[in-house]
């Protein structure tokens, strides 16, 4: 078996292609994720001992003891010259692999991320909650990120994050931003958010509602007049509503649904497609502006109307997923088997099939 190379090559082997993630699996060749693929890096498998070797030149003497006890980890990795990382290490059959995210040094405008202009009018709310979500890779945390920047720009005050682990690194600009990461920081995320209602914050950022509590917090925080931020793993607006909703218990869920109605400014749930023309992946999103109708739809928990009135509240800002990959199929960005498998509503992708896209141009 052949010799594997330290951990620095392979991540920079890995954003020199373009990758996302870096995959460190024993019985496997350490591998990149390139578009929605893997490209090996070697031409042999490490073994269980490479892994590990791997892994430990990227930890610290106290995240080694954290992973010891918890026998998982994430954290952020800084490499001089490459850049910044999210790293996960986990077991898998008794043995360590890991998973590094690539997280590039500038953050995007949110203009250029192929969002709609609702996302751009809800950075200029003063309070309430507004929720990024989607399924694991689907590009939350760069939006969040484009939207904290954005807000920092255009107002002045200070925005406290609480991170697990700090991803985008926030400069200081309009506002004070302070980035707390759990593990590090502070204990927990019940725990930060607590805290972070006595320091003065006109923003709040969540990196993810994981549990009953932080969701709790989260909405009593947008309740007592201060704009937050979040990530949830949800597919689509009605379901994130149900299940913000579905964490509490029974008793406890009216008096949610009713809090949520109020405080719920926005909801964006986003997916990244394959382009037709193969060069990467396009952004698919659906937003929920909260109007009037909307939060007596959400407090009355008729949650089969919310698609219909999203469709009907194109005007305000309004867009279903299935308009949105309309929109990218007549623009040439999608095919016609990545609609199909991306939509909610198939009647309306054939629909849009009466009118052929036109050829993506050819750079």
């Amino acid at each position: 078996m052949s010799q594997a190379r330290d951990i620095v090559t392979y991540l920079q082997q890995t954003v020199s292609l373009g990758g996302s993630d870096l995959h460190l699996s024993a019985g496997a060749p350490p591998a990149a994720r390139v578009g929605e693929g893997l490209q090996p890096l070697e031409d042999f498998l490490l073994d269980c001992e490479s892994v590990e070797e791997l892994i430990q030149q990227t930890l610290s003497e106290s995240q080694r003891a954290t992973l010891e006890k918890d026998w998982e980890l994430d954290y952020a990795l800084q490499v001089e010259g490459i850049g910044r990382f999210r790293g996960n290490v986990h077991l898998v059959r008794g043995h360590s692999e890991a998973a590094f995210r690539y997280i590039p040094d500038a953050i995007p405008e949110l203009s250029t991320l192929g969002h709609y202009l609702s996302a751009e009018n809800f950075c200029q709310l003063r309070r309430g909650l507004i929720l990024v979500t989607g399924i694991t890779g689907s590009g939350k945390t760069t939006t969040l990120a484009a939207m904290v920047q954005r807000i920092s720009e255009i107002r002045s005050g200070v925005i406290i994050t609480v991170e697990d682990p700090v991803e985008f690194v926030f400069p200081h600009k309009s506002c004070l931003v302070k980035q707390r990461e759990i593990g590090s920081d502070t204990k927990s995320f019940p725990i930060a958010l607590r805290q972070a209602l006595r320091q003065d914050p006109d923003v709040i950022v969540v990196s993810e509602l994981r549990d009953l509590e932080t969701i709790r917090i989260a909405l009593t925080a947008a309740e007592t007049g201060h704009l937050v931020l979040a990530t949830l793993h949800t597919l689509d607006a009605p379901q994130t509503i149900d299940r913000i909703v579905d964490v509490f218990p029974a008793d406890q869920q009216q008096q949610v649904i009713t809090q949520l109605s109020g405080v719920l400014q926005g909801i964006v749930s986003q997916r990244l497609i394959a382009r037709a023309d193969g060069k990467g992946r396009v952004l698919a999103s659906e937003v929920l502006c909260a109007s009037h109708a909307m939060r007596t739809c959400i407090r009355e928990r008729k949650m089969e109307q919310i698609v219909g009135l999203m469709e009907i509240g194109y005007r305000d800002g309004n867009r279903t997923i299935d308009q949105s990959i309309v929109d990218l199929f007549k623009s040439g960005l999608i095919s016609r088997d990545e609609a199909f498998y991306h939509c909610r509503d198939r009647k309306v992708i054939e629909l849009a099939f009466a009118t052929p896209p036109p050829v993506p141009n050819q750079v």
